[in-house]
């Protein structure tokens, strides 16, 4: 799973009342434990049952890229779901990808049928999402289909500056993550370095002191370099390593509470071991720590 997957089932579920209509046309009575038991342990992203006079069971499945199995994985979990629960839940996919969706949405044979609604976030209207009083559907709209992205970015990142301390250092690295499932990492670095919100982000224990390493690198290659045009680029690829590292540092803390949740606290061994992965090494385990059978296993001990 990777880390976008936590931040916007978190952010889903923090709005239940306002982008899930979009999407659904339902609002969430209550969620579900999502973890459906068989010998192989299957997890879907959401499920909730919608608050109408005769409520529904709503499935929703997050997806990032084009997968061809996605109609398989789709009909498995359904029947699963109906073990469950039994009865069978309006399934929905978001695809939060950046290329262009190529998804069929059923799986059909001679003798079975499996159908599935496939959404595209970007045909959200952004409107409501960033003049919402939610900070959760403030960060989702970095998702949509932006009129001006510039401007939107400014948005969101103003309405994060309203927030408790708090609030606010989560809210801005949840867009950091969400904002590279558009490439829009450079675009809020740029806009955050001219906003006040700047100063109470640099104090961050976890992304501040990355963006500073990151600034004081960049200016010094671009000093050394002894040109104007290399200060400022210094500083650009400087800050970007610093966000790049607070995003790193970020996806640890949250890979660390899903393992702590299902084994227990880490050993200072294991804890070291965690501390020292890379994002991609980061995204590969937090795949595997929904399936592992013990922390041991989860690290290939």
């Amino acid at each position: 799973m990777h880390e976008y997957d936590t931040v916007l089932k978190g952010l889903l579920q923090g709005s239940p009342n306002s982008i899930l209509e979009q999407i659904a046309g339902a609002r969430a009575a209550r969620w579900f434990n999502v973890e459906l038991p068989e010998v192989q342990q299957t997890r879907v992203d959401l499920l909730f049952e919608s608050a109408q006079s005769i409520p529904e069971l709503i499935h929703l499945e997050l997806q990032s890229t084009n997968d061809p199995q996605l109609p398989l994985r789709m009909a498995e979990y359904s029947l699963r779901v109906y073990r469950k629960f039994q009865r069978f839940a309006r399934q929905i996919v978001l695809y939060v990808g950046d290329a262009e969706m190529r998804m069929p949405a059923e799986l059909v044979s001679n003798n079975h049928i499996c159908r599935y609604t496939i959404m595209d976030i970007r045909t959200l209207d952004s409107e409501p999402l960033l003049n919402s009083l939610l900070p959760a559907d403030n960060v989702i709209a970095i998702l949509t289909r932006l009129r001006d992205r510039k401007a939107a970015i400014r948005r969101i990142l103003s309405r994060i500056a309203t927030l408790e301390t708090s609030a606010r250092d989560a809210a801005f690295a949840q867009l950091l993550i969400l904002a590279g499932l558009r490439k829009l990492g450079e675009s809020i670095r740029t806009e955050v370095q001219a906003m006040p919100i700047m100063h109470d982000i640099m104090d961050h224990e976890i992304i501040g002191p990355a963006i500073r390493q990151g600034l004081q690198q960049g200016m010094q290659q671009g000093l050394q370099e002894g040109r104007q045009q290399g200060l400022q680029q210094g500083l650009q690829q400087g800050l970007q390593q610093g966000m790049e590292q607070g995003r790193q540092q970020e996806g640890i803390s949250i890979l660390r509470r899903q393992i702590e949740k299902r084994f227990g606290p880490l050993s200072p061994a294991l804890e070291e071991r965690l501390i020292g992965l890379s994002i991609a090494e980061l995204e590969d385990l937090s795949l595997r720590v929904l399936d592992a059978q013990s922390v041991n296993d989860l690290f290939g001990l």
